[in-house]
C-alpha cells in the first residue's frame, strides 16, 4: 500500500577543504557530541543548495558557494534524503566560528585522521566527496509547462 502524501525529510551538508586538503567539521552540542559535516534539514519550500549554504553560515559563520554535488544518500530507517555538496569559502581570510548553540567547535581534519566520535556515515560522505570528481549541481526548475 502506498502513501501518496508521504515525503522523505531532506537535508544538505557541505564538504569544505582548506589549501592543505583538510575537511572542515563541526562538533555538535547535542546527542553523542559528535563531529559532523556542517549541514542540516531543509526548511519548507527551500532549495537544497540554499539549505547547504544557509546551514554552513548558521553553524560556522562562513559564507560559501556550492561548486558541485558529491553524493545523495537515502537513510531509509529515518526517511531522510541527504545531499552532500562540495563548497568553497567566500573570502580568503574567513575562518570558521562555532555558533555555540548547535556547534561547540569547528576544526580542520585530514581524511586519514578524522576525530572521534564520528559516525561511519559521516566518514563515508567525506571519503566519497574527497575521492571522486563532482561538477554538477541539481537544478531548480519552475512549474511544468505542458506541450500540446
Amino acid at each position: 500500500m502506498s502513501n501518496d502524501n508521504w515525503h522523505p525529510t531532506t537535508g544538505a551538508a557541505a564538504v569544505i577543504q582548506d589549501a592543505e586538503g583538510r575537511v572542515l567539521l563541526v562538533k555538535h552540542s547535542y546527542g553523542p557530541l559528535n563531529w559532523e559535516l556542517p549541514g542540516g534539514g531543509t526548511e519548507p519550500d527551500e532549495f537544497v543548495v540554499d539549505t547547504c549554504v544557509r546551514e554552513v553560515k548558521e553553524e560556522t559563520d562562513l559564507d560559501v558557494s556550492a561548486t558541485g554535488i558529491t553524493g545523495v544518500y537515502y537513510e531509509g530507517d529515518k526517511g531522510f534524503l541527504h545531499f552532500v555538496f562540495r563548497c568553497q569559502i567566500i573570502g580568503e581570510t574567513a575562518s570558521p566560528k562555532p555558533d555555540r548553540q548547535e556547534v561547540t567547535e569547528c576544526g580542520w581534519w585530514f581524511v586519514h585522521a578524522l576525530p572521534r566520535p564520528i559516525s561511519d556515515f559521516t566518514q563515508r560522505r567525506i571519503v566519497d566527496a574527497t575521492s571522486r570528481d563532482s561538477g554538477w549541481l541539481p537544478q531548480r526548475v519552475g512549474p511544468r509547462q505542458w506541450l500540446d
